[in-house]
């Protein structure tokens, strides 16, 4: 690399832990922005600042020159050095090599051709199609569970909230370590996990060993679930991005819609463990396709591995990635992972309120696996397969409105076009607006025509609004965060994800008895009013979302200039001098430290 194609900065010091979770920024998704550079008049001298060249695999380094050692001091005034990961090396006096994706760089997922970045993202939505499926499926045959190890119906219902317990619980493992490891070793790892966990549920002798390993199952199956929506960031730019999540937002609803009507069939033919055979077979056949057929896609891992290569290659330790210049401990950025979502949760009215319609309509969802039988087995006295039908309206509902994400994504990019490409996030909002309606009404439906007396048309058919306004009610409420808190969206997600499982975990233990003392009518109304109630909330956050947002210190504040090849714009540093000069090299390096992978 030509010494004389480099831009010199300095590479400032990272903050402790406790600086960072005073400040605001989410380590593992933004770093800390650099203090403002103050050019040197010596060192300006004598070097000129050019930009960067790219190395001869067509990746581009940067040179910047380590933090000056005077810069840290202990208390006793003694200076620091950090260890460079993987380099062997101290943070001296001499220079580093930024290694970054040049233009149309083939190792960039996001320049990969159409056809296999679909290929890869129709892989991650049927895994989690699979999972899903896998949370929903034995629901089929509780009864059997019962009377096989002699516990209660409601002990039974407990193999369905460890399962979804997990699903709140593994965020929190997992999405740090896919920030430190990439996401292939991890979606690799926890699906054979799963997949082996899977078996002692199948053959299980006592109740104890099918709730351990299901809860197990549960952890280990969330990952999938957990990384999906990064691995669709790093493929897709974008403007490119609302069709391919739409069709991983539908997998998560149509996989437990689908779980009872296979399952029904099949347990009255085989009997409940050839629920967990058949969880087997479908996890079993993702884990080979997802892990010896989609690569690695994220790029501070990709970037890792060239530097890795380049430092073996040319004998050079000064090739780096912005990943290795933190310093910081991996438990102190896990610390910061697992605490920011709780942060976030109580500290914000936006996190806060969204996650408690996202529950709700969690519950909704699985509050449906003890209702229909409840409705449909118990009361008209049909059979678990025939009962599984009955969810077939919710799994076209839907499919439907995955279908209409293209032109609600051909709506905001009109709206992205009229405000100059910097919508406000409250345009996020308007399908939301449009479809919570459908939530309540479907079961208003369902309720009132859910007498015995009644055909079996008006609670089927109920399933279809309710369906529909799923999807539109998850985008939304997915985009909204991911826009307001761009820096915070993993810890903002993960937040949501936590409360949401526990919920959905927990209506599972009482909805029959809530059937039973309510009756079914009033039991289901009750619901339609709960959702009824939420529907305010879009409409709260149209109306003064701004100015929550303007008065929070984790908001994205949203007027930083976008730069080219990175996915989000670097978070506005409230205390930055406006006065100070930003030295060219200072924005070079920010840049590359302003990696967000929502």
């Amino acid at each position: 690399m030509d010494d004389r194609a480099t831009n010199l900065g300095r590479v400032p010091p990272y903050p402790d832990l406790d600086a960072v979770l005073e400040d605001g920024h989410d380590a593992h998704y933004s770093q800390n922005p650099p203090p403002p550079f103050h050019a040197d008049p010596a060192r300006e001298s004598s070097s000129v600042a050019m930009p960067a060249s790219p190395d001869s695999d067509g990746s581009t380094s940067t040179a910047v020159p380590s933090p000056n050692p005077n810069s840290h001091h202990d208390a006793n005034g003694a200076s620091k050095e950090g260890k460079l990961q993987g380099s062997g090396q101290f943070d001296t006096r001499h220079d580093y090599k930024l290694v970054q994706f040049s233009e149309g760089d083939p190792e960039n997922p996001k320049n990969w051709s159409k056809a296999y970045k679909w290929y890869c993202t129709m892989i991650v939505a049927v895994t989690c199609f699979v999972v899903a499926f896998a949370s929903s499926v034995i629901t089929a045959d509780i009864p059997g569970v019962a009377e096989e190890f002699n516990v209660s119906y409601e002990a039974a219902l407990v193999s369905i909230s460890v399962f979804v317990v997990g699903f709140g619980v593994g965020p929190m493992i997992f999405a740090p370590l896919s920030e430190v490891y990439g996401r292939q070793v991890i979606y690799a790892s926890t699906l054979l996990l799963a997949v082996v966990f899977v078996i002692p549920c199948a053959v299980a002798k006592n109740f104890a060993t099918l709730i351990v390993c299901r809860a197990i199952d549960g952890i280990a199956f969330s990952a999938p679930m957990t990384l999906v929506g990064g691995t669709l960031s790093d493929l897709w730019r974008n403007e490119e991005r609302g069709v391919p999540m739409a069709a991983f937002s539908a997998a998560p609803f149509i996989g437990p819609a689908i779980g009872p009507l296979v399952g029904g069939f099949l347990a009255d033919a085989a009997g409940w463990r050839w629920l967990y055979w058949i969880q087997l077979i479908l996890s079993g056949v993702v884990w080979i396709l997802i892990t010896f057929t989609v690569p690695e896609t994220y790029a501070p891992t990709i970037l890792l591995r060239r530097a890795k290569k380049l430092r073996k290659t040319t004998n050079d330790n000064s090739h780096v990635t912005e990943q290795e210049l933190d310093t910081r401990p991996f438990t102190a950025r896990l610390g910061v992972f697992m605490i920011r979502p709780f942060q976030l949760l109580f500290r914000e009215l936006i996190v806060l309120l969204i996650s408690l319609y996202m529950s709700v309509l969690y519950g909704l969802l699985y509050m449906f696996f003890v209702a229909y039988p409840i409705v449909f087995q118990k009361r008209k006295g049909y059979s678990a397969g025939i009962t599984g039908l009955m969810f077939i309206p919710l799994a076209v509902g839907v499919v439907l409105s995955a279908m209409c994400s293209p032109w609600v994504n051909k709506h905001y990019m009109m709206m992205v076009r009229k405000h100059n490409g910097k919508p406000p996030a409250e345009i996020r909002l308007i399908p939301m607006m449009l479809s919570c309606w459908f939530v309540p009404m479907g079961l208003f439906i369902f309720a009132w025509t859910s007498f015995e007396r009644l055909t079996w048309v008006g609670p089927c058919l109920a399933g279809l609004p309710v369906g529909f306004g799923f999807i539109f009610l998850y985008n939304a409420a997915n985009n909204y965060l991911v826009d307001s808190y761009q820096h915070q969206a993993a810890s903002a997600l993960a937040a949501k994800t936590f409360i949401r499982s526990f919920w959905g975990a927990g209506v599972v233990l009482f909805t029959e008895q809530m059937y039973d003392r309510l009756n079914d009518q009033w039991a289901t109304t009750l619901l339609a009013f709960i959702g009824l109630a939420c529907c305010g909330i879009p409409f709260l956050f149209w109306f003064f979302g701004a100015r929550i947002r303007a008065r929070s210190k984790y908001a994205y504040s949203g007027d930083e200039e976008p730069v080219s090849g990175v996915e989000s714009d670097f978070e506005k540093t409230k205390e930055r001098d406006p006065a100070a000069i930003r030295h060219p090299d200072q924005l070079d390096l920010e840049r590359a430290m302003s990696y967000v992978n929502p």
